[in-house]
């Protein structure tokens, strides 16, 4: 059974002005995800600006949204660091909040070797017994899990049971998909290849488009998976131009700028990111108002 099908949405954390966290908010967040068909509810990953929460802060941030969800979907907490032993920390003091799953990124700056790889995740899994994501991202982390690494993960390490793809290689995902002889879930990590990698046996996505359209990225993915592959290939085609403006600057600016621009009231982004710049900002309006989320 995997940790879940169809559409995750990875939460941006709400800021109040003076930049302490909108529990609050977070709190209407996830109603509204939930009532808009999200299928699973990750915390404190990428878009949730973790890199910038206190320890203190992610693990309330967890602890919060476990409780709030109350078991209505799964909760995907994102716990990965690049020191180990915070990420055992971490793991761990999530498991205890009533987190279902882990999500873990690869170590990054440190770059660490497919063998350190190995042993970074496997200590981790190790300290905890919840099914554990993998999140391979290298463009942010300058480290990219291989395909060959993850299946020697997967087939040794008996709660690692999948990947949340970012690695933009759908040949490396196909070779993935291959190493492990389909026995992995795959989770596409992009919002612009969502329909490929389900076509490659993914069972659905960790999404950063989900913040705003909730309802289409579920549909895109539990249509494809109920057979009917062209009504999900139209709506990923339709909704490129939207990716496209989300993602004209570094994740999560555009989104939250979207958020807000819909009243969503999200607050600010923690320094070092900063503001759109008013060009980008113009793009993603005019995305906005093609698809109808914005007059």
């Amino acid at each position: 059974m995997p940790v879940f099908k169809g559409a995750g949405v990875a939460i941006v954390t709400p800021f109040k002005d003076n930049f302490e966290v909108d529990y609050d908010k977070l709190g209407e967040l996830i109603e509204y995800q939930i009532s808009s068909g999200t299928d699973s509810i990750i915390v404190c990953g990428t878009t949730g600006e973790a890199s910038t929460l206190t320890h203190e802060e992610h693990l309330e941030c967890i602890r919060y949204a476990v409780e709030k969800v109350n078991k209505r979907v799964p909760v995907v907490a994102g716990t990965g660091s690049n020191c180990t032993d915070t990420a055992v920390y971490l793991s761990t003091e999530a498991e205890k909040y009533g987190a279902d799953a882990l999500l873990l990124v690869s170590p990054y700056y440190n770059k660490a070797t497919q063998k350190g790889l190995i042993a970074h995740f496997t200590q981790v899994a190790e300290s905890v017994s919840l099914p554990i994501l993998l999140y391979n991202v290298p463009s942010r982390t300058g480290c990219n899990i291989l395909p060959g690494t993850v299946a020697e993960l997967v087939k040794n390490v008996d709660n690692i049971v999948g990947i949340k793809e970012a690695c933009g290689d759908v040949a490396q995902i196909a070779e993935l998909m291959y190493l492990c002889g389909g026995d992995i879930e795959l989770y596409a990590g992009n919002d612009d290849y969502v329909v490929p990698v389900l076509s490659l046996g993914g069972v659905g996505v960790i999404s950063v488009l989900s913040n705003i359209v909730p309802r289409l990225v579920h549909d895109m993915v539990m249509k494809y998976l109920e057979g009917d592959t062209d009504y999900s290939r139209e709506l990923q085609i339709k909704l490129m131009p939207l990716i496209k403006a989300l993602f004209c600057e570094v994740n999560p600016i555009p989104v939250k700028e979207a958020m807000n621009i819909m009243d969503m009231n999200v607050g600010p982004l923690r320094m070092p990111l900063t503001r759109m710049e008013p060009v980008n900002r113009e793009k993603l309006t005019k995305a906005m108002k093609e698809c109808g989320l914005i007059a």
